[in-house]
């Protein structure tokens, strides 16, 4: 994982920007510890990004990334200086709308996706991050017609980046391309 994306997307996104990534960290966690959507959401939204006050505004933290997620990225110094960075706080409702959404219409999305795959890549031969992130974006590509998919497509592509420096990305890019071409043409 290069941290310094991590920090970039951070920096300069904005709340739907950190959501997605947000998302694909809840979505991940999901993934490797079996876990129910609403508990990965209660977590990340009190745990990581603070409670809300009794005035209604977000009692907001510098947020940590997730253990499954640290696991993943297995190299304690990087996990550090990525957990000691500030974050953008997501917007809340679309973090809750793409981890419900995902998780509500996984098998949709994954037959979906599988026709994008190109050769002898299937989703069960994909990552679990790669799997989530495409999930994720396709989820949006299929039932947010209100954003253009050039940036869904890029959002998705940034947090790829966020995660992988190698071929990951473009085969990140290249599913979501085929997949934009057939969902919104």
């Amino acid at each position: 994982m290069s941290p310094a994306a991590e920090i970039e997307i951070e920096k300069g996104g904005n709340r739907r920007s950190a959501a997605r990534l947000a998302a694909v960290q809840a979505l991940y966690e999901m993934d490797m510890v079996d876990a129910d959507a609403d508990a990965v959401l209660e977590e990340f939204l009190s745990k990581r990004w603070g409670g809300v006050d009794s005035s209604g505004q977000s009692d907001a933290k510098t947020p940590e990334i997730s253990d499954a997620l640290a696991a993943y990225l297995d190299d304690d110094e990087e996990a550090a200086s990525v957990e000691d960075a500030p974050m953008v706080e997501p917007d809340r409702e679309w973090l809750g709308d793409l981890v419900h959404g995902v998780a509500a219409n996984r098998d949709e999305l994954d037959a979906l996706i599988a026709p994008a795959l190109s050769g002898k890549w299937t989703l069960d031969r994909l990552e679990t991050l790669i799997r989530v992130i495409l999930r994720a974006a396709t989820f949006e590509l299929n039932s947010k017609p209100s954003v253009p998919a050039g940036v869904i497509i890029n959002e998705y592509l940034d947090v790829a980046h966020a995660f992988f420096e190698g071929p990951e990305t473009g085969l990140v890019n290249g599913v979501l391309d085929k997949l934009a071409q057939d969902l919104r043409s």
